[in-house]
Formats: C-alpha cells, structure tokens, sequence
C-alpha cells in the first residue's frame, strides 16, 4: 500500500471499529437491561427495540449510497454519524421502552456503511483493495470480540443508558476522523454520469455477491441463537463465553493473512471464495451433528473454522462489489449490498429465533447449513473482477496529461 492508501484504510478502518464497538457494547446486555425500563415485561417490544436498527438501516442504505455517488462521501458520512449521534442520545436518556425503540430506530437511520466503503474503495488501488477491506473487517471481528468481554462490566457500572452515551460520544469522534485524518475523498462527483439503480441490480456478478452476503449475515446471527446455548450445555458459563470467542476470532485473523492475500495475487480469489463458502457450510453440518452432546473442543474448533471462512468472505465481498460496479455508481452498488446485509440480520434473528423456539437447535443448523448449499450453487459461475484503477490514479493521470 501507498502511504495515502494506508491513511485511507487505517482511518476507515478506525470510524468502522469505534462505531461498530458502540453498536456491539449494547448487544450482549440489550435483552437483560432493557427488561427493566417501563414496558420492559414486553418481550416483543424489547425484541423489535434490538432489531428495530437492522430495519432502519437496511431501509436506508440505498438512498445513502447514492447521495454519496451525487452529493460526495465525506459530507454524507458525517451527515449520517451525527443521526446515530443523536439516535444514541435518545436511546441514553429514554425512560421508557418506547421511547428506547425511537432511539434505536434512529440509530439505524445514520445508515453510512455504504458510503464509508465506497469511500475506501475510491483511495485504494484494486490489487490492494481486499486488504483494505481486510482491515476493516478485522477491526469489525475485533471489537465484537472486545465488546463481549467489556459490556457487562461497563453496564455494572454505568448501566444502559451509560452504554449509549459513550456509543454517541464514539460517533462523535468517528466525524473527527473522517474529517480531519481521512484523506481527501477524489473529485469525481463532477462531470461524471450519474448511477442509475438499475445498473447495479441488473449486473449478474453483484447479483451473486448480493445474495452471498444476505445468506452470510442471515446465518451468522442465527447460528447465534443458537451458540450460547450449546457453549452452556457443553459447561461453560455465559460469563466464561469470550474465552472460547476471543482466541478463534483471533487466530482466524492470522489464518486469513496468510492464506487470502498471496492466493488473491496469484489470481485464486474465486478458489478461496468458494471454498470459504464451503467451510461455513460444512461448520453449519457439524454443529447440526454435535448438538446432541457438545463439547467445549469441537464447538471451539468449529468456531474457528467458521471465522476463518467468514473473515475471507467479510474481506473479498466488498472488495469485490467496489470493483466490479461501475465507478460512478459505486456507491449505489454498496448501498444494495449493505442492504442486503441488513436484512439479512434481521432475518437471520427472526428465522432463527422461531426455528430455535419451535424446531430447536437441529431446526436452525439445519436451515443453515441449506441457505449455505443455496448460495454455494449461486456463486459458483463468479468469476473474479479484472483489476482497475483507483479513482486517485485515474486524477493523477489526467492532471499530468494536462
């Protein structure tokens, strides 16, 4: 990476993190803490309060998307971070579970992942691009990670509403960030053709990639209605579960290094993609066939392998959508894609709840181990995008021709 391209992905990299941190300090205590605001007997509403932002955001992404393609990222991505601002402040001082569920909902209107992503796909070369990426979603994995160990004894002492005074204040200094060390994003939004959505949903390679993160998303957050109960089962105490998360999410990491880069530059991206398909198909298998009698050491090693290919999809998805969408319309295709995203936590939550409630556990591996067969069957056609230049380049070249 050049020395732009590393500010670009570091500073990137850091508003996703102190964003995402303040989004994941509220899961793990969401459910219990809210319980005890007025209205909190409803078990519903405490559930829609929780997923109430997943909504709003998928709802959001598309027009975002495409105001960064029009109106430029900077501006869009601070407009969108002071809306979670303002929605964790409304979430901080509520006093009852309604008024908890308009915060939420507002914080999910700041819906700037999109514009973010195309912003970091604009300043880095395509042959560098999964890497950023990369970083971004290792600085995700790793304040999930973080936040599983951290929110319970952060909520001891300052309880929900303190959790979401510091998400607010991280978003705050997410805008700092963008604003003051993130480089100039480039002046492409002048004189180019405008995007049209009909591009981005009728390309058939964003298709496939669309339906890829859907599944990935939908599946992760089911297999996690599911998790924590066989961690339990197995022996381990819900304050004990980071020790099985930490250490996977970590070595994964190291796992992805070394193995998705140097095959991406010797041309194996679509041989790594779909065997990272496969592998988190395979894992939805094994938990299917250990839920009778789980172990600590066959769930931790089916962990592991689940991050691994999840890392590796999390890396080369975006990187990939970025490159195979039209630059000028670069941001409506990340907007669909988040979208998708979205949706897919929110259906991967209220599938998976049912199915863990009505079929149990088997029921939810089951289904996911099906949607991972569906999507490996969808990707399979994909071919990996030819390499272009950054928009950065393309400026450089022009000005020197003139």
């Amino acid at each position: 990476m050049t020395a732009l391209e590393r500010r670009a992905s570091g500073s990137l990299a850091a508003v996703f993190a102190a964003r995402m941190l303040g989004l994941f300090l509220v899961l793990p205590v969401f459910a219990l803490e809210a319980a005890n605001y007025p209205g909190g007997n409803d078990a519903a509403l405490v559930g829609l309060a929780m997923g109430i932002y997943g909504l709003t955001q998928g709802i959001l992404q598309i027009p975002f998307g495409l105001a960064s393609d029009r109106l430029g990222r900077k501006r869009v991505i601070i407009f969108g971070l002071l809306v979670f601002a303002a929605g964790s402040f409304v979430a901080a001082v509520a006093g009852s579970l309604p008024w908890l569920l308009v915060g939420r909902s507002l914080q999910g209107a700041g819906a700037v992942s999109a514009a973010v992503t195309a912003l970091l796909a604009d300043q880095t070369r395509d042959e560098v691009r999964t890497k950023a990426m990369a970083m971004v979603g290792a600085s995700i994995g790793l304040m999930f990670a973080l936040s599983l160990v951290v929110a319970p004894l952060l909520v001891a002492r300052i309880g929900l509403g303190g959790l979401f005074w510091v998400t607010g204040g991280l978003a705050l200094v997410c805008i700092a960030v963008i604003a003051w060390w993130t480089p100039p994003e480039p002046l492409q939004h002048k004189n180019v053709p405008r995007g049209k959505l009909s591009e981005v949903l009728g390309h058939a390679g964003l298709f496939r990639l669309n339906v890829g993160v859907f599944v990935l998303h939908a599946v992760q957050l089911a297999m996690w209605m599911a998790i924590p109960a066989l961690l339990v089962e197995a022996g381990l105490s819900k304050a004990q579960h980071w020790y099985v998360y930490l250490p996977t999410v970590l070595a994964s990491f190291v796992v992805m290094g070394l193995t998705l880069f140097p095959l991406e530059r010797r041309g194996y991206l679509r041989a790594v993609f779909l065997a990272a398909v496969a592998m988190v198909g395979l894992v939805q298998v094994g938990l299917l066939l250990s839920a009778g009698r789980p172990t600590i050491a066959v769930l931790a090693a089916l962990l592991f392998v689940f991050f691994c290919g999840f890392n590796v999809l999390e890396a080369s998805q975006p990187s990939m959508v970025s490159r195979m969408a039209p630059p000028h319309a670069r941001g409506a295709a990340l907007g669909v894609y988040n979208t998708l995203q979205s949706l897919g936590l929110f259906a991967g939550g209220a599938v998976g709840g049912w199915l863990a409630k009505n079929v149990g556990v088997t029921g939810v591996f089951a289904a996911c181990a099906g949607l991972m067969l569906v999507w490996l069957a969808v990707a399979w056609p994909m071919r990996a995008p030819a390499p272009r230049r950054s928009a950065n380049e393309a400026l450089a070249d022009e000005a020197q021709a003139t």
